[in-house]
């Protein structure tokens, strides 16, 4: 779920950071919306190398069985 929140945030940073797409002044009453697709950038970068490192940490560990027979 993690690469996939990054992966989307990414996306909606780098359209608003182009200008492709125009927020309604209610919502960009304060802060410009290039501002706001910066943030999503950076908080779409910082899951995505999260994500990776949890991952990569979960496939390392090892997990072993043990079995007593009586």
């Amino acid at each position: 779920m993690g690469i996939g929140v990054g992966i989307v945030l990414l996306v909606i940073g780098l359209i608003l950071v182009t200008g492709a797409i125009d927020l309604p002044e209610a919502v960009t009453s304060n802060v410009e919306a290039g501002t706001i697709g910066w943030i999503c950038v950076i908080m779409g970068a910082l899951a995505l190398v999260l994500a990776l490192v949890m991952n990569q940490q979960r496939s390392r560990t090892k997990h072993v069985e043990e079995r007593r027979q009586m």
